[in-house]
C-alpha cells in the first residue's frame, strides 16, 4: 500500500503498520480490487487526513463512521467532499450549525481541507469502503488501526479537542482521558437525528474557546470560496 503521511504519524504507525491484523486490511483491499470491486476512497487519499494534519499539530478530531460510498464524495476526510460535489446531507447540517454557532456563511462546497490544515484531524473509523455499501469495511480491521490512533493522540498530546457525534463516535470515548482532554459530545448531524441535540450543540465556537485557553490559534471554521 502506497503510504502517504506526514512523517510524525509514519514514526507512530510503524508498529500498527506490522501486525498482523494490518497486513490483513491490505490483503481484503487487493482482493476486492481483483474481483472487480471498486472502493472508496482512490487508494492515493485512503490516508488524506495523515497526510494533511501532522500528529503534533492536531488541535481538534472529528470522528466519523466510514467513507461517503457514492462515486466521486469520499477523499480521506471524514463528512468532507471534493469541489464540485454537492455537500450531503450531514454535512449540510454540520454547515447549518456553524452558521447559528457561529455566523458562519454556508460554503459553496464541502471541501474541508482548510480545517484539516489547521490542525483539525477529520478521522473515519474505517478509512474505506466498497462503492454503495456502507460500512461495508467496518469489520476488515481499521477499527483496530484508528482505535490506536485515538490512543496516542490521548496519551502523547494534551489539549485536544474531541469531538463525538452520535453513539457510534461516543463509544470511542473510552480511548480518551477526559482530564487531559476537551470531550464535546452531541447527536449526529444526519437528518435523522440532527434536530435530536446536534443542532444547537456550540461545539464550533466552543473548542475555539477551549484553544484559546490554552494559547492556541483558534480553527478559522470559514472555508473560502
Amino acid at each position: 500500500m502506497d503510504v502517504q503521511i506526514a512523517d510524525s504519524w509514519k514514526q507512530r504507525m510503524e508498529d500498527e503498520f506490522g501486525k498482523t491484523y494490518f497486513h490483513n486490511i491490505v490483503l481484503h483491499l487487493k482482493t476486492e480490487r481483483a474481483a472487480g470491486k471498486t472502493i472508496y476512497p482512490p487508494g492515493s487519499q485512503i490516508f488524506n487526513a495523515f497526510a494533511l494534519t501532522p500528529f503534533d499539530k492536531v488541535k481538534v478530531v472529528i470522528i466519523g463512521q466510514d467513507p461517503y460510498h457514492g462515486p466521486r464524495q469520499a477523499m480521506g476526510l471524514s463528512f468532507s467532499v471534493p469541489r464540485g460535489v454537492t455537500a450531503p446531507p450531514s454535512l449540510g447540517n454540520i454547515f447549518k450549525e456553524l452558521r447559528q454557532d457561529i455566523g458562519m456563511d454556508i460554503p459553496a462546497h464541502g471541501d474541508l481541507t482548510t480545517w484539516a490544515n489547521q490542525g483539525v484531524l477529520l478521522l473515519n473509523a474505517a478509512l474505506t469502503v466498497r462503492a454503495n455499501e456502507p460500512n461495508s469495511h467496518a469489520q476488515i480491521g481499521w477499527h483496530e488501526f484508528t482505535n490506536a490512533i485515538i490512543r496516542k493522540l490521548s496519551d502523547e498530546r494534551t489539549g485536544l479537542v474531541f469531538m463525538l457525534w452520535g453513539k457510534f463516535a461516543q463509544d470511542k470515548q473510552v480511548l480518551i482521558d477526559g482530564t487531559k482532554h476537551q470531550v464535546l459530545k452531541a447527536a449526529h448531524p444526519s437528518p435523522f437525528s440532527a434536530d435530536k441535540g446536534f443542532f444547537g450543540c456550540r461545539h464550533f465556537s466552543k473548542a475555539n474557546e477551549y484553544l484559546m485557553k490554552q494559547g492556541l490559534d483558534p480553527i478559522d471554521w470559514q472555508l473560502p470560496e
